[in-house]
């Protein structure tokens, strides 16, 4: 009998745990908030970001440098373009974007800042644009020669 309810007893507490766990996995909206679907491809109607560089090189700089670089893009599409967030590959990479939609024919700037501080050598960092044109995803990249200062030859 002890036994029963001890069963009965665990039986009932996983059931009770499982019937109030929830799907903590929502999607922000502007995830998914794009012109084109899977039901309407035609993406005509879109905005288009275009960058006048994709890449830049800083050179050798010194560690402890703060560097920053400044991507000009254009919104070449039909519709106000939007860009939902732009994040680094590292915490030592720091982007700011406008907040506010790039109209038609407008420009914008997308300027990454690199701390070099505690670097050393080659460094390479991606930088990742969302935004609503089609497609989503756009990469920059960012690259410099960090020295220490008095060692800096070859």
């Amino acid at each position: 009998m002890k036994f029963l309810r001890v069963v009965l007893l665990t039986g009932s507490l996983f059931f009770i745990l499982s019937c109030s766990h929830r799907n903590q996995n929502n999607l922000s909206g502007d995830l998914v908030r794009n012109p084109v679907s899977l039901h309407n491809s035609d993406s005509t109607q879109s905005p288009v970001i275009k960058f006048e560089t994709i890449e830049h090189d800083f050179g050798r700089v010194f560690a402890g440098e703060k560097v920053s670089y400044s991507f000009k893009f254009y919104n070449k599409g039909k519709s106000d373009l939007l860009i939902t967030n732009v994040s680094a590959s590292c915490g030592c990479t720091v982007p700011e974007w406008p907040r506010t939609p790039i109209a038609l024919g407008q420009e914008g700037y997308i300027t990454v800042t690199f701390n070099t501080a505690g670097r050393n050598g080659f460094q390479q960092k991606q930088i990742t644009v969302l935004t609503n044109a089609v497609p989503n995803t756009a990469i920059l990249m960012i690259k410099a020669m960090v020295y220490e200062p008095g060692r800096e030859t070859e």
